[in-house]
């Protein structure tokens, strides 16, 4: 693990256009669910460390594109990233890269020949872009950055609230490839008055949706011209796999994944925020400054989710690992900043009373999982309750406890490690 995690000669995937228009091609005349049901086959089973956290784990080729899973919900599917695979890669592989999806009717197949994103709304020009026009006309933009479920880490919320009861696996990091939006909406021509976007998914309403009830997030214009928010057509150096949004996919860096548009089919340019289901009702938390609140609180004025938060993660050593007295014990995970860069990781072996600063691998860039690395000498036997914070440029760190909300959002409580010294 820590040769991969924390040498700087670990390189990003690379990427190539012709590849992916070859993979695209091929892969939207055929349909990516050909020959695949989405029925969970024989699977083993695991125990996530919450109340009824039984999960089963499905094999390789349960889903189409995917490999070993854990499994949250069939249909829309919730598949969640096994733990074992962030203590490989600081590079989310494709085929491993979570999934979650709100309904359940979206297209098995997209074909890549009649797909287009169109760019409507207070234009003075609107658009309709091929795939091919975005991988040939606009410039290449490349980021690493972290997909992280909203409620991610949600079965340890307390008490426990409603929705998907993932443990910490409902993140990623990838390399996106694809174009900054503004460079599309200097294409199209922003008129004047206009202050909001509108994102549009081929993902639509079933029940117990209204039928009406589009995939729809809106960003602040500003926010949207801001260069870093881009269409994404390949992560990792590859196609994007059917379930991870292909043949396109907003990606908003520093901000929870539900403004990430899978199958993005639609940008409306707005005078307006929104009025859609996804924005009012959907995605909501306290208007203070943490987001959090006190359960039962009444009053309390929400306001549609944004950015994410710092976290960090052991990797090594495992739970209730046992060591040996008297000798260096190595320890580390990963970490990432959320909206901003991470500046710091702080590492403690006595249960928060010292904390110590820990090596950090190599940068990929602000939005981007790093690698961390400390080490500790128990000297005498007994349990050690090991911990680890993330702090921000923006002087952000983790709480000692993780907040409350209505929804169990972005959880980022201080991870707790038990080690046993013998």
């Amino acid at each position: 693990m820590w040769e991969d995690f924390s040498t700087d000669d670990v390189t990003a995937p690379q990427w190539g256009r012709r590849e992916f228009l070859k993979m695209s091609a091929l892969l939207g005349a055929a349909g990516l669910f050909a020959g695949h049901s989405l029925s969970a086959r024989a699977a083993a089973m695991i125990d996530l460390p919450f109340v009824n956290g039984e999960r089963k784990i499905i094999p390789a080729g349960t889903f189409p594109q995917k490999g070993e899973m854990i499994l949250q919900r069939v249909r829309p599917p919730l598949l969640e990233t096994p733990w074992s695979v962030f203590d490989r890669h600081i590079f989310t592989p494709n085929d491993q890269f979570y999934v979650r999806w709100h309904m359940p009717d979206f297209p098995d197949h997209v074909d890549v020949k009649t797909y287009r994103i169109r760019v409507t709304g207070l234009v003075k020009k609107p658009l309709e872009i091929s795939l091919e026009e975005l991988l040939h006309d606009f410039p290449l933009r490349e980021m690493a950055a972290v997909n992280q479920c909203s409620g991610n880490s949600r079965g340890f919320v307390n008490p426990r609230v409603n929705g998907a009861q993932w443990a910490n696996g409902a993140m990623g990091n990838a390399v996106w490839a694809g174009v900054a939006l503004r460079e599309l909406l200097q294409r199209a021509g922003v008129k004047k008055g206009a202050t909001h976007l509108a994102f549009r998914s081929l993902e639509k309403g079933m029940a117990p949706f209204p039928a009406d009830t589009r995939f729809e997030k809106v960003l602040d214009l500003e926010h949207g011209n801001d260069g870093e928010v881009m269409l994404a057509y390949a992560m990792n150096g590859a196609t994007m796999p059917l379930l991870n949004g292909f043949p396109v996919r907003l990606v908003v860096p520093g901000w929870y994944s539900t403004y990430w548009v899978k199958m993005l089919t639609e940008i409306e340019v707005m005078d307006h925020p929104g009025t859609g289901f996804w924005m009012t009702k959907a995605y909501l938390i306290p208007d203070t400054p943490t987001g959090y609140m006190t359960p039962g609180e009444k009053g309390v004025k929400m306001v549609p989710i944004n950015r994410m938060k710092p976290r960090s993660f052991f990797t090594e050593p495992g739970s209730g690992a046992r060591v040996a007295k008297g000798h260096p014990v190595q320890v580390g995970g990963i970490a990432m900043g959320g909206s901003t860069a991470l500046e710091r990781v702080l590492f403690s072996a006595d249960g928060g009373a010292h904390w110590q600063k820990a090596s950090l691998g190599h940068d990929y860039g602000p939005y981007s999982f790093r690698a961390w690395q400390a080490s500790f000498t128990p000297e005498k036997a007994g349990t050690y309750t090991l911990m680890v914070k993330a702090v921000n440029r923006q002087g952000e760190e983790q709480p000692l406890q993780g907040g409350w909300n209505p929804g169990g959002f972005m959880y980022n409580a201080i991870e707790h490690l038990p080690l046993q010294a013998v």
